[in-house]
């Protein structure tokens, strides 16, 4: 069977557009595809070169953190064979107290200006034993060797006697025994030694001496007071013990032990009180140092306890238990790791270093280039701007083809969702139909809808009754009671108005805001039929009786109405037409 002709001109039209757009759209999606292929190649390769960089940087990070480290220590002047012995001890710090190694070899650089040329074993000994004491006072490089360079600044003669690495050892270890002893803070420590300068050392004051009184005097005033009672002990105790009586210095001048100065003074101030003790001793020129003096005499045993503690430190060994006991066991197993990485990167950062200085020097002859060849850099940068703008153009396409994608995909959402919303629109006023002919089945069967409906069921039966009372009061004229009768009615009615008052007045009001007049009293209802009143019925009687009354008023009332035939149709069997129906 042929299409009609008008039919087939619009589908050949039709097709004919469509043919057009449809290449079009073949052409856009194979440009597209294509596009974002060579894209995501590209950009995996660009991301494999950038993550094998990455990679192999973390990798080296260890070796090249520690190279740049030994490079600012050989700046200083530390030797290759130094800076080999510097960073076994690093490692070996690192893997036994979980601490930098970059830390340790800073150590080394700054130990390296303290005390100039020192042999390799030296340098690296100062190196550890400056790591441990700053990691027991919890300081940096900078800080401990200040300390360092003050009280060998300060004692020179005794590093000397003892050697540089042993003299640093011992006293870093008399530091760490003071922190632990007597609670001393570094700073404090620090502060008091620098205040001293080179007195004590010059006046022969061995170290556990000078330890253990500035740690005494520490513990009951500032660094500042501490300093100056035993400065001016130091400056006028020599002097004053012609006018004391009391001979202070040995056979050759030098000044006696505090301990044994301070048993030959005691007699001079036994059962004084401090005032006068003070005064004699103030007398004597000794100033502020009297205080000192009057306070060690009488803590002289724990000063003598304290001096004996500080002279017995061997080396660094409080220091190092001190750091043992600070060690926290995950930082060495993440120190340790760095380790590793460093020692392996170490065996291959020299090919990495030549490799990548190759790179850097390819910088160099780029310049040159550009500066020889001008003309041919210019055409070579415009070359590349079109390449990067042809790729900025298919990128571009890509993204208009996408959002159009993006665009029609959300359109389609759109109108699905209206779709899906028509429907369920429609499904819930099917719901409501249904609900309200539930509701109307739930109202008959509440109490309260039967009290409703037996109220309008009172309604209609009492309009009913006026309606016919005509022939009802002609067929009962002749009896007396029928005023009982309707007096008992009019009560009844009296009785409903009163229990069912707030519904009637409720069914007032509806009818009030449907425009319509109920009165909802007795003599309402009669006047809502259009009845008259109803007379007395005292004295009145009707004749022929009630079957008269009846067959009158049939006669009057008959209507006539032909043949009727009824075809009842098939029922409806659809629930949705059901309750529309009774909606």
């Amino acid at each position: 069977m042929s299409l009609p002709q008008p039919l087939m001109f619009t589908i050949g039209l039709i097709d004919q557009i469509t043919k057009p757009i449809a290449k079009i759209s073949h052409s856009l999606n194979g440009l597209s595809s294509d596009y974002q292929t060579g894209t995501m190649k590209m950009a995996s390769g660009v991301a494999g070169i950038a993550a094998s960089g990455y990679a192999l940087y973390e990798a080296l990070e260890p070796a090249l953190e520690i190279d740049k480290a030994l490079g600012e220590a050989k700046g200083v002047g530390l030797t290759d064979s130094a800076l080999k012995s510097v960073t076994d001890t690093a490692m070996g710090f690192s893997l036994q107290f979980g601490k930098s190694s970059v830390d340790v070899i800073k150590h080394a650089e700054k130990m390296r200006g303290v005390f100039g040329n020192v042999s390799d074993s030296a340098i690296a000994s100062i190196t550890n034993s400056s790591a441990t004491l700053g990691m027991v006072v919890q300081s940096d490089a900078d800080t401990i060797s200040k300390y360092f360079k003050n009280i060998y600044g300060n004692n020179g003669n005794l590093a000397k006697s003892l050697g540089q690495d042993k003299f640093i050892q011992q006293i870093a270890g008399m530091t760490a025994f003071a922190k632990q002893k007597f609670g001393t803070e570094f700073s404090e420590l620090e502060g008091m030694m620098d205040g001293m300068h080179s007195l004590p050392s010059t006046l022969g004051v061995p170290l556990e001496e000078q330890f253990a009184v500035l740690t005494m005097l520490n513990k009951q005033m500032s660094q500042g007071d501490a300093v100056t009672q035993y400065t001016n002990y130091l400056e006028k105790l020599v002097s004053s013990q012609d006018k004391l009586g009391v001979k202070l210095t040995d056979s050759n001048g030098k000044m006696l032990p505090i301990i044994e100065t301070m048993q030959r003074l005691k007699p001079l101030i036994e059962g004084k009180s401090g005032d006068q003790a003070w005064k004699l001793l103030d007398d004597a020129g000794l100033g502020d140092g009297s205080l000192l003096i009057i306070n060690a005499i009488k803590n002289l045993g724990e000063l003598e306890r304290n001096i004996k503690g500080f002279k017995n430190v061997n080396g660094l060994d409080p220091a190092t238990q001190a750091a043992m006991d600070m060690t926290v066991q995950s930082e060495r197993l993440a120190q340790s790791w760095y380790v590793i990485r460093a020692a392996w990167g170490a065996a291959i950062l020299p090919a990495f270093n030549d490799f990548v200085g190759l790179i850097a020097d390819m910088g160099t002859n780029v310049v040159w280039f550009t500066e020889q060849f001008p003309t041919l850099t210019r055409w070579i940068g415009y070359a590349a701007v079109a390449v990067l703008g042809l790729v900025a153009a298919g990128g571009l396409i890509s993204v208009i083809y996408g959002t159009a994608i993006m665009y029609m995909t959300t359109w389609k959402g759109i109108v699905a969702a209206a779709s899906f919303m028509n429907r369920a629109f429609t499904a819930s006023v099917a719901f409501m139909r249904g609900a309200m002919l539930a509701l109307n089945i739930a109202m008959y069967a509440n109490p309260i809808g039967l009290i409703v409906a037996a109220i309008a069921a009172a309604i209609v039966a009492v309009g009913a009754l006026i309606y016919y009372w005509d022939d009802l009061k002609a067929s009962f004229a002749d009896i007396s009671w029928i005023n009982v009768l309707l007096t008992g009615l009019e009560y009844a009615w009296k009785a409903v108005e009163v229990l069912f008052a707030p519904l009637l007045w409720a069914l007032e009001e509806l009818a009030d805001l449907a425009g319509i007049e109920l009165d909802t009293s007795f003599e309402g209802m009669k006047k809502m039929i259009g009845v008259e009143a109803i007379a007395p019925l005292e004295g009145k009687t009707v004749k022929g009786g009630i079957t008269q009354q009846i067959s009158n008023a049939n006669q009057q009332k008959s209507t006539s109405v032909g043949t009727v035939n009824v075809y009842p149709a098939k029922g409806d069997s659809s629930y949705m037409n059901f309750v529309e129906m009774h909606s």
